[in-house]
């Protein structure tokens, strides 16, 4: 049977080879517009897995962990709660940028990156600290599945910019880097879990959150629940994606 250690290894290549491709096409060709990305299948069959590790998983186990250490105070729905609307405050202040600003405007991209590369690193943390082989390989396949998506449009964004080339180029290799360390940081202090270390249930409960916002309002008007949700076919993904999380919570 393959380590939990080995394959998040691997999937840390993975994914950070998938970026890299995805990323790829826009600065070879320059492209400025990501509106034909679509990938609906995909988008809903994550929002269902990132709903359901966020409530059925993380949530509880951030919970779990403060009441060992003693803490009775609902510190991990607390955080989860702050770190959801931090990230949708940002998306609004992104949103504002975009529309009192030139398109071009370096802010915007830079406020897209930083937004992005958090999302990242967080992302990969949730894979990084978890322990059971199903966990993990479950949520691969979300992050995998929108990972592309977002790397790609984030290319595009940094070459909508008026940044140079180069400076651009930068900003994406940074990004790519961000979900392998992610994994790295959850893995590292997720080894601390016997030694009660704080720092594990604010990491899983500041994934649980991160998890939330991309099930939910992610993108904002084009998020999933608003743009997919009034199809039944595409609804139907993200209830699927939700009962695949249901399915391993009773086996780990």
């Amino acid at each position: 049977m393959v380590s939990a250690t080995s394959l998040k290894i691997f999937f840390a290549f993975s994914i950070f080879i998938v970026i890299l491709m995805a990323g790829w096409y826009p600065f070879r060709k320059r492209i400025k517009d990501d509106k034909h990305i679509d990938f609906p299948i995909g988008e809903t069959l994550a929002t269902g897995v990132f709903l359901g590790a966020g409530l059925l998983h993380m949530l509880p186990d951030a919970n779990s962990l403060f009441i060992k250490m003693g803490y009775n105070y609902p510190f991990a729905f607390i955080i989860t709660g702050t770190v959801f609307l931090i990230f949708l405050w940002f998306e609004h202040l992104g949103k504002e940028l975009y529309h009192h600003n030139s398109a071009t405007h370096p802010a915007f991209a830079i406020l897209a990156w930083g937004m992005l590369s958090v999302h990242s690193i967080m992302l990969g943390a949730a894979l990084g600290i978890a322990h059971h082989n199903s966990m993990i390989i479950m949520i691969f396949l979300a992050i995998i599945t929108h990972k592309w998506a977002e790397s790609f449009a984030i290319a595009v964004q940094l070459n909508k910019s008026s940044m140079s080339m180069n400076t651009s180029l930068v900003f994406f290799l940074l990004f790519s880097f961000m979900t392998p360390l992610g994994i790295y940081l959850g893995w590292y202090f997720g080894q601390g879990v016997e030694t009660n270390s704080i720092f594990d249930p604010i990491l899983i409960a500041s994934s649980a959150g991160t998890f939330l916002y991309l099930g939910t309002l992610h993108g904002l008007e084009r998020c999933v629940m608003v743009e997919r949700c009034c199809n039944l076919k595409d609804f139907s993904f993200v209830i699927i994606g939700f009962s695949l999380m249901a399915l391993v919570a009773i086996y780990v």
